[in-house]
């Protein structure tokens, strides 16, 4: 008796998985035409959440082909750089396309450097290739109020970016070379991601934007056109044959109108003792 239960169980779990593993096959053939949309908007805060997304779209064989969805004037600099790296592992598996919208500026243009191909709107502002770090000082605030601070260290520039003190000029040189050294990377990633000569890419890497169309000019894109036409580049590079099935990660409204205050807030409270690859218009009164 038990010899015979245990034989209907073996048989019913050996069913089980042969099923599944046929599903999955099936499933895998079926949806071979898909193409995935992964959406970066806002302010580059973090890069774990864009980055597990890529990657599994990446490892699944039933996405021929992923586009980015690029809205961002940027941000920190290490999760551009971490997103910029799972792309380039990407696309050695299967091609990403970049589809710009208002804003691929700075870190938005970074992450977008090693795509299989750039897509910007005619108007989409982009490029913004440098580096930026904000300290504020409130010396001078504190002098007016009698306050003062007394500060123990050990190290020159332990203190570099304290806003009590005002920065002296080898203090400023030292961030000055750490800055330098950072846009060095961001240049070098341009040059290999857009496979432009350095000489050509130092000469537009003093941190202003341009159009779609500039930027078209100037090698930093591929084609114009917008999101559905990029969806389509995409489909043709994935040897998808008629119109593909998009997909994309699935949102709460609650969570997006919360994301999205998160970003405003953001935006304008950012760490200051920080390297950003980030565009920030001026407004002139």
């Amino acid at each position: 008796m038990k010899r015979k239960t245990l034989k209907i169980f073996l048989i019913t779990v050996g069913s089980l998985l042969l099923i599944s593993f046929l599903a999955t096959v099936m499933e895998s053939s079926l949806t071979s035409g898909k193409v995935a949309v992964v959406n970066i908007k806002g302010v580059i805060v973090d890069s774990a959440s864009t980055v597990e997304e890529i990657k599994q779209y990446r490892k699944n064989p039933a996405i021929r082909a992923i586009v980015l969805r690029v809205d961002s004037p940027g941000g920190a600099v290490v999760p551009s750089q971490e997103i910029y790296e799972e792309i380039k592992r990407t696309i050695s598996t299967k091609p990403v396309v970049v589809s710009m919208g208002s804003v691929a500026a700075s870190g938005g243009y970074y992450i977008s450097c090693p795509a299989t191909k750039i897509v910007a709107n005619p108007g989409t502002l982009t490029g913004s290739i440098g580096v930026l770090m904000e300290l504020p000082n409130i010396k001078g605030l504190l002098d007016k109020i009698g306050v003062k601070t007394e500060v123990i260290k050990s190290g020159r520039y332990k203190d570099i970016t304290s806003p009590f003190k005002q920065m002296q000029s080898d203090e400023r040189d030292v961030l000055q070379n750490l800055l330098d050294d950072v846009h060095e990377q961001f240049i070098k990633a341009v040059v290999e991601g857009r496979k432009l000569p350095i000489e050509k890419v130092k000469k537009i890497a003093d941190g202003r934007v341009f159009t779609g169309i500039k930027a078209k000019e100037l090698g930093l894109v591929d084609e114009i056109g917008d999101l559905d036409y990029a969806i389509k580049v995409a489909a043709e590079l994935g040897n998808i044959k008629g119109d593909p099935q998009v997909i994309t990660k699935k949102s709460t409204l609650l969570k997006e109108l919360l994301k999205g205050d998160a970003e405003s807030l953001i935006g304008k409270i950012l760490p200051t003792f920080q390297a950003y690859y980030l565009y920030r218009p001026q407004i002139e009164n």
